[in-house]
């Protein structure tokens, strides 16, 4: 399967070079690569007009595309191992609704024309630090609520509960919700359109700076979870399990959550809110190479990069010149597939 996406990846992201509004032939793009690797003008004039197109639209775009679904599937994987449900996937722990209320409050306060750090607006900004903030939150109430329920037991794990860090994420969740429809309720015309198409997700805002913030952030975070993965097979057979293995199980959860959150909240900041793909990319790997967490983790993240840059393609040409969110395309895409999935599947590690 790892061999098998591999191969794939590279010719989805040559697929998304090569599609979109303006007419490109396959040939342009391969002729076009050397040009684009070294960062310099093509020679050939008959390609002077397409390099901008790819270099500077599309590369970005697919490779933002790529590192955004691989980050949410890898984490996916990690949240679905942590719980010990197929079912989980990264927005549980209240990150992804923390970052559309920060980015809610982002526009209706400062707007999105303010760039603050590396040439990125208010907006990503806003979507981060609401997410990481969401993510602390749901971790000390959980935590708070752990300890005192397990005031007095001297055999008590003192860490956090996964079951009470659903619940309160739950919790935040739908308390950041409501915060988002009441900052929805107050904006105007402009401002309401703005926040909508931001909770829809899409790629269009992909450029080099984005692209390097996600590399920076996403990628060891990726490289985080997946040394992880022995310490996710130990708690597959339960906490208590895993301790008596030599996992630290309160640091791996804290490390875990800690590592999530960063990811899926630079994910979300970057490219808006994308479901579906943390939850079934997975799920669907789970049931097909099983719930070892080495193979698993690395297949995610290729399968996830894969789902985002085909989902962004078929959002270029839908409806082209015009592009559809590509949230709406993974949603349309996700819902169905993942409702056969639950139809189809046999029991498997995870219950």
């Amino acid at each position: 399967m790892r061999s098998l996406l591999l191969v794939i990846t590279p010719m989805v992201i040559f697929l998304g070079l090569c599609v979109g509004p303006v007419d490109t032939s396959l040939f342009q793009v391969w002729s076009l690569l050397p040009s684009i690797i070294v960062s310099q003008s093509p020679i050939d004039p008959d390609l002077m007009g397409s390099y901008p197109v790819v270099r500077e639209l599309r590369l970005p775009r697919t490779f933002l595309a790529w590192l955004v679904g691989a980050g949410l599937a890898m984490s996916g994987a990690a949240m679905q191992g942590l719980f010990r449900n197929p079912l989980a996937d990264p927005s549980i722990i209240g990150v992804t609704s923390g970052a559309s209320l920060g980015a809610s409050i982002a526009v209706v306060l400062i707007g999105s024309q303010f760039n603050a750090w590396l040439g990125l607006s208010s907006i990503v900004l806003g979507a981060f630090l609401g997410g990481l903030l969401a993510v602390v939150i749901v971790y000390r109430l959980a935590s708070g609520a752990h300890s005192s329920v397990n005031a007095g037991s001297l055999s008590a794990d003192q860490g956090t509960s996964v079951a009470t860090m659903l619940l309160v994420g739950i919790a935040i969740t739908a308390l950041a919700g409501a915060a988002n429809s009441a900052l929805a309720f107050i904006a105007d015309n402009e401002t309401l359109r703005r926040i909508s198409l931001w909770n829809m997700g899409g790629l269009d805002g992909a450029n080099d700076q984005r692209c390097l913030v996600g590399l920076l952030i996403i990628v060891p975070s990726m490289l985080i979870l997946w040394r992880s993965h022995r310490s996710l097979d130990a708690l597959l057979l339960g906490e208590s399990e895993a301790h008596y293995l030599g996992v630290n199980v309160s640091y791996t959860k804290r490390l875990l959550i800690m590592v999530v959150a960063l990811a899926v909240a630079t994910s979300v900041a970057l490219a808006g809110v994308i479901g579906f793909v943390g939850l079934v990319v997975p799920h669907l790997l789970r049931m097909l190479i099983g719930p070892g967490h080495r193979q698993l983790m690395v297949c995610s993240a290729l399968a996830g990069g894969i789902l985002l840059v085909l989902a962004d393609v078929l959002a270029r040409l839908l409806i082209s010149p015009a592009e559809l969110p590509v949230g709406v395309v993974t949603a349309v895409i996700g819902a169905p597939f993942f409702i056969l999935l639950l139809r189809q599947r046999n029991g498997y590690a995870l219950q």
